[in-house]
């Protein structure tokens, strides 16, 4: 048995992530419910999800946004409701982030042309904010939260988005300058990735009472895991973000503190072939990288897990190296 296979067999095996996996499906049912309930009436044909739509490979993410709600002591009925909402936001987040980077990976699998991705990336938006309001609804109908808040948290789960949207807008005409690695995490991934991984949040917020000591860690937690993320996101879109002239850590590290053989390198096949560029190409400066998401990933696992979960985290971290598509770039940094 390989290294990922064994660590992806002892996570599917865990109990906390088989007692979340059971709520969330609960909650991407209603979520994929109600979309063909809003869809249908417009002539638009939902197709009900594969079971690999409910693997806990799939829905990692939205398993540790369960995980903290769980851990600040959220009932199951109510992470249940959450569960239907992260899906609304993960919705709207990837149509946002289909139209940014003239791609479509699909929320909604529907009978619209299979060409028109940008138009399936709307169509993605609008029922996910749709399907939102209507299950924020339903729960106030049931008096699950009250129906005078519904609206608030409509609005503060925009407010979070809209405020790492606006720096995705900021890049669109491209950059003109390398920002220094420390500025990257502090002014563009801070907002690109560290706060959406707190916009989970905002929902729940809204109808919880939560004291700051106990959810303060959680958001930190999940901060650093987002930004450990976006770091080895950007050791693999080296060339892409070259490309489209966007900021990207692993440039800026290669740029201000990396060698001055690896400058020089980088500088050429901008020059001459950035369609080729790729991580290995800077041994020194991958290493600085991948060491850096590491530290964000176990630190914002550590702060996450209760201590009796803890052994989950070098599964978690090999797990996600290899959804990025970077655990043979951090064995070669680790090399």
């Amino acid at each position: 048995m390989n290294r990922g296979h064994h660590h992806a067999t002892f996570l599917a095996k865990a109990p906390p992530l088989q007692t979340l996996l059971a709520e969330l499906k609960q909650g991407l049912a209603q979520y994929w419910t109600v979309a063909d309930q809003i869809l249908r009436p417009a002539g638009v044909a939902l197709e009900p999800p594969g079971r690999e739509s409910f693997a806990w490979q799939k829905n990692f993410f939205s398993l540790l946004f369960l995980y903290s709600y769980q851990r600040a002591g959220i009932p199951s009925r109510r992470r249940i409701l959450y569960a239907a909402t992260l899906q609304c936001l993960r919705g709207m987040v990837t149509g946002c982030d289909n139209l940014l980077d003239d791609e479509y990976k699909a929320t909604l699998e529907t009978d619209l042309p299979p060409g028109g991705y940008r138009f399936r990336s709307v169509v993605d938006i609008m029922v996910s904010d749709r399907v939102l309001f209507q299950i924020l609804m339903d729960a106030a109908g049931k008096g699950d939260i009250p129906i005078d808040r519904v609206t608030d948290a409509a609005a503060a789960s925009m407010r979070t988005m809209t405020r790492s949207g606006r720096q995705e807008a900021g890049e669109e005409a491209g950059i003109d300058t390398i920002l220094a690695p420390d500025v990257i995490l502090e002014s563009i991934h801070h907002y690109k990735t560290g706060i959406l991984f707190q916009c989970p949040w905002d929902i729940p917020l809204t109808f919880e009472t939560i004291t700051e000591n106990r959810l303060a860690p959680l958001l930190e937690g999940l901060y650093r895991i987002g930004m450990g993320c976006q770091i080895m996101d950007d050791m693999v879109d080296l060339a892409i973000d070259v490309e489209k002239r966007r900021h990207n850590y692993l440039v800026s590290l290669i740029y201000h503190d990396g060698h001055a053989a690896e400058k020089d390198r980088l500088n050429r096949i901008m020059r001459t072939k950035p369609a080729s560029l790729h991580a290995s190409h800077f041994p020194e400066a991958l290493h600085q990288a991948a060491t850096r998401a590491r530290l964000l990933l176990e630190q914002g696992l550590g702060t996450l897990f209760w201590p009796q979960h803890r052994k989950l985290i070098p599964p978690a971290i090999r797990f996600l190296e290899k959804r990025i598509g970077m655990s043979a770039l951090m064995n070669e940094a680790s090399g």
